[in-house]
């Protein structure tokens, strides 16, 4: 099953991952694993672009689901262009997406996939609403 992502949804942030040698499995192309790993550090660096940094003993995000479609293989040398993207906010979630594509192949995406979000206390391992700065950011 492939999902497809949304069209409502607001570019928040890109960045370049270089596709290592050990990323690729024993067909030479990089494993499905990886891509979830390339997903992940999209995901992580914009926590941070926009100061939302783990605190284990404060409120912050943790992802509920994640998701990828396969599209094309990514294969060593080269470098993904990650680009992420914010979707519908729910009272303590946020729905994330990203693609990723080859900067040699700008434009064609070779994957895509996304997060639900939820906001959540650490200590009481509950989720909370999401905090009112990161709400303004995606509501126009």
């Amino acid at each position: 099953m492939r999902f497809d992502l949304p069209d409502d949804k607001t570019l928040t942030y890109e960045m370049r991952i270089p596709i290592r040698w050990g990323d690729m499995d024993a067909m030479g192309h990089v494993n499905n694993t990886v891509y979830f790993r390339y997903l992940e550090t999209l995901r992580i660096d914009w926590f941070r672009s926009i100061g939302c940094l783990p605190d284990a003993d404060g409120i912050g995000p943790v992802i509920i689901n994640a998701f990828c479609s396969f599209i094309r293989q990514l294969e060593y040398p080269g470098e993904v262009i990650a680009k992420h993207y914010v979707g519908a906010l729910g009272r303590s979630t946020m729905d994330t997406y990203a693609t990723l594509e080859r900067s040699d192949d700008p434009g064609v995406v070779y994957a895509s996939g996304g997060a639900t979000v939820v906001w959540t206390n650490f200590r009481l391992q509950k989720s909370v609403p999401l905090p009112d700065d990161i709400r303004a950011m995606f509501t126009k």
